[in-house]
């Protein structure tokens, strides 16, 4: 017969037996160390075009700005050692476009033409936030610039010409976009440049020179890479680490994706009567019952016009009401002019340009030992759609949850996305161990 002391010391074994089962086993119940690794974070620097500075919805807000991924990425460095970030905001306001002008674009759905969605400017209560010089409160850790180019970052006298740079200068007409970086003298930096290279000659429709000559041509890819060369060089020259984000293909966004190319559907009857017309016109050009091609504007072929092909891309400024209200894209008086169409050379040219930026950024990076961003890779992937801490997202016109309502610029969850994805590439090249921003923290798409 066992005492009750026997049986009470084999019962402390058991219970002692199991404490140590646990305890070796114990792997992941320790919050995560938190580790700026190989890096410095003390002085971050963050540089790019409209993306870096969160514009969104088609102008730069002070929400978009308290919202943009530099800024997110700063929050989290914080917890690493990161100092503080001082950005350059607007005043509480609707917000600046770059012409004084304020509001969002709203995709809305026209009542004769259920699947197409346009473009219209929705006037912001707050009205319009002003260009007003915030230099004074500088040096800025946020030194990004909407509408820049690779090619104008090193241009002196760019800053007389692009208000949002000019805003926050030291001095206009001398000092440049690299100038302003090197101002705090950045420990680390993040650089995104080179999208406006190509985005400004694509969202135009690729214009010629000639219809206009304001619409800028796509960035010569050798002047590209001398530009951010030197913005890398001088950056790192005093021992500064940091991560370079590539180009995505900037004809994937909703801008591009979103009206069909075959938005003309037909009637049997319609198509007859089409064809009779064209055919009494002597143009090659037939139409069927159901889905056809878009009319459009081609310089190369008879009558300067043809049906539009899947490779071809029609821009979201297209005014869907007038595709079926008023004949546009269907009747030989009113095809769709460049204005409004993205053709399948034009997307080559652009994709083209984009490969051979691409192939300079990772060449750069790899010189410096930077970490490289695959920003191309992984919009990518937001565009075949993903899910994210239990959040589905893809790249479709509000519906996607990941674009804001020009078409072009993530809204604030898109941003946190962006800034997940530089986080990602950081800690695999530095060995830190930054946290990932919580996407649910961040709003969606926000209607006017």
């Amino acid at each position: 017969m066992i005492s009750n002391y026997e049986k009470m010391k084999k019962y402390i074994l058991q219970i002692a037996g199991i404490g140590l089962l646990f305890s070796a086993c114990k792997t992941n119940l320790e919050p995560q160390l938190i580790s700026s690794g190989e890096a410095n974070f003390s002085r971050f620097v963050a540089v790019g075009n409209s993306l870096a500075s969160g514009y969104s919805d088609g102008a730069l807000t002070l929400e978009g700005q308290k919202n943009s991924y530099p800024k997110m990425l700063a929050e989290q460095f914080a917890l690493a050692g990161g100092g503080v970030f001082k950005v350059p905001y607007m005043n509480e306001g609707g917000g600046n476009d770059g012409s004084n002008n304020a509001g969002r674009v709203l995709g809305f759905v026209t009542p004769c033409n259920s699947s197409i969605p346009s473009l219209s400017p929705i006037l912001n209560p707050k009205g319009s936030t002003p260009l007003n010089n915030v230099a004074a409160q500088g040096p800025y850790n946020l030194v990004a610039v909407p509408g820049i180019r690779a090619i104008d970052a090193n241009w002196n006298l760019y800053s007389l010409l692009n208000p949002f740079l000019n805003r926050f200068v030291q001095t206009p007409g001398t000092s440049t976009l690299l100038s302003e970086a090197m101002r705090i003298n950045p420990t680390f930096f993040t650089l995104w440049l080179g999208n406006n290279d190509v985005l400004g000659y694509a969202t135009e429709g690729a214009p010629a020179a000639s219809a206009n000559p304001l619409v800028p041509a796509i960035s010569d890819d050798v002047a590209v890479k001398v530009a951010l060369t030197t913005f890398v060089d001088s950056l790192t020259k005093f021992g500064a680490k940091g991560a370079i984000a590539n180009v995505p293909d900037v004809t994937s966004v909703p801008y591009f994706t979103t009206v069909p190319w075959n938005s003309v559907i037909l009637t049997q009857g319609k198509a007859d009567t089409l064809n009779q017309l064209y055919a009494s016109l002597s143009l090659p050009i037939t139409w069927t019952a159901g889905a056809n091609g878009l009319l459009i504007v081609d310089s190369t072929q008879p009558g300067f016009l043809r049906k539009a092909i899947d490779k071809d891309l029609i821009l979201l400024t297209t005014p869907g009401d007038s595709i079926r209200c008023g004949g546009w894209g269907v009747l030989p008086d009113k095809p769709l002019i460049d204005r409004y169409v993205l053709d399948k050379d034009e997307v080559t040219l652009v994709q083209l340009a984009t490969s051979n930026y691409n192939k300079s950024i990772a060449e750069l990076a790899a010189a410096k030992n930077l970490a490289l961003v695959d920003m191309n890779a992984y919009m990518r992937t937001i565009t075949s759609g993903i899910v994210y801490n239990g959040i589905t997202m893809n790249a479709k016109f509000i519906s996607g949850g990941a674009f804001s309502l020009d078409g072009v610029h993530p809204n604030p969850r898109g941003y946190a996305l962006i800034a997940n994805e530089f986080i990602r590439s950081i800690n695999a090249k530095y060995k830190s161990s930054i946290p990932y921003v919580e996407l649910t923290k961040y709003k969606g798409v926000l209607f006017p």
